[in-house]
């Protein structure tokens, strides 16, 4: 993982790794990688609403820099309906 970057990149990786584990987002299990001149975000959320605003507080952070998102909404909410076994 490239974490010095060019242009300032590193920086900006570093300030959205200190922004998603501050306590109004709180993500800690979000991996963010510098790939190929653009920015992999990685890793498992428990909403669409929370991955729109990890994308947003990229976009935020990466201004220009492409942001490559790869986060995976696993809900923990119980089944609706209960399970038919044979």
């Amino acid at each position: 993982m490239n974490t010095t970057g060019t242009g300032g990149t590193g920086y900006r990786i570093a300030r959205l790794r200190e922004r998603l584990a501050g306590d109004d987002v709180a993500e800690l299990g979000i991996r963010v990688e510098e790939r190929g001149g653009a920015v992999l975000l990685s890793g498992t959320v428990a909403t669409a609403v929370r991955r729109d605003e990890i994308l947003r507080i990229a976009a935020e952070e990466l201004g220009e820099t492409p942001v490559r998102p790869d986060l995976v909404i696993v809900s923990a909410e119980p089944p609706d309906s209960g399970e038919e076994l044979p």
